[in-house]
């Protein structure tokens, strides 16, 4: 079989999301679920990503839920594909989307269920085998995982499940051409949640760059607009088209985050879609790890080969996942 080249590595990411292709054909009929409603732009950055893919290849999504909308009952034809929102909450940091992601392979034995790129990181080993024995009763069920760590254990505990080693759905945006030009020297764009490290806070001690995380990102007032669509998802919309409304908003959050990574001549980050977004419109980065080795694992499985990013890690906790 003849070798493809590739101009540029991220060239060859995007062409890898097309094995996707082999479990949700094109023309197929889905309902894509879970997708992200909230201030995350690295969320955000994987929907753009999934529906550019969708289109792409003429997927067609015949309903959109989130985490805060999806009905309990509600009845999908089965020659409908389930599919669900990748990321980083497969596990026991993020129940409520680990919950919807079970109930839905528990609800609808009879379709196919698919999995979009994920990485799994349970803290308590017990949690991640009963995750295994919901799983193991599907007969039609594929995980996508965005790691080899993540592979490992997803076939050593899942017996029926078809797993696959896959990039992050945010990759089907390359390339991302932003209309700033870079005025200013170094963006420290690092997390300020459960996910940082004392490498990261040894960093920020130095005072170097401009700060930010997907928080100070978005102002005050687009915070609050994000909370009155999570409020009206919650509690139904009524006649509004919420969902279409969340789609066009999200179209500005991301523009802004190019924005604003636009202006920077480097990034340095400890948020794995800042280096993914980093990546994708071709800007030197820095990658610290996350807490517990996902960033590492990541980089090390897909992007090492990517001459404008490199990793500073001391070492990876992906090995120390229980």
């Amino acid at each position: 079989m003849e070798t493809v080249q590739f101009a540029h590595p991220m060239d060859e990411l995007k062409d890898r999301l097309r094995q996707i292709l082999q479990v949700i054909p094109p023309h197929s009929n889905i309902y894509y679920i879970d997708y992200p409603v909230h201030g995350n732009g690295g969320d955000l950055l994987i929907m753009k990503g999934t529906e550019a893919f969708f289109k792409d290849h003429r997927i067609r999504v015949q309903a959109r839920y989130s985490a805060l909308d999806f009905p309990r009952g509600l009845m999908i034809p089965k020659d409908h594909i389930i599919v669900l929102h990748g990321g980083g909450n497969f596990g026991d940091l993020y129940p409520a989307h680990q919950k919807l992601r079970e109930q839905i392979v528990t609800d609808y034995p009879g379709n196919r269920v698919v999995m979009l790129p994920q990485t799994i990181f349970y803290k308590n080993e017990k949690e991640f085998d009963r995750t295994a024995r919901i799983f193991n009763r599907h007969s039609d069920l594929h995980l996508y995982v965005r790691d080899t760590f993540s592979k490992e254990m997803a076939e050593v505990k899942f017996k029926t499940c078809q797993v696959y080693l896959c990039p992050d759905m945010a990759h089907q945006l390359w390339p991302i051409r932003s209309k700033t030009s870079p005025d200013k020297e170094l963006l420290c764009f690092l997390r300020t949640d459960i996910e940082k490290t004392a490498e990261q806070e040894r960093l920020e001690a130095s005072g170097q760059g401009d700060y930010l995380d997907w928080a100070t990102l978005f102002n005050a007032f687009e915070q609050k607009s994000i909370r009155v669509i999570c409020r009206l998802l919650r509690s139904g919309s009524g006649k509004l088209p919420v969902s279409a409304i969340w789609s066009r908003y999200t179209d500005y959050l991301v523009g802004k985050a190019v924005n604003r990574f636009g202006k920077y001549k480097a990034v340095q980050t400890s948020r794995l879609h800042g280096h993914i977004l980093s990546c994708l419109m071709d800007k030197p980065n820095t990658l610290l790890d996350n807490s517990y080795g996902k960033n590492a694992s990541y980089y090390r499985t897909w992007t090492d080969g990517i001459t404008s990013a490199k990793l500073l890690a001391e070492r990876s906790n992906a090995a120390e996942r229980f």
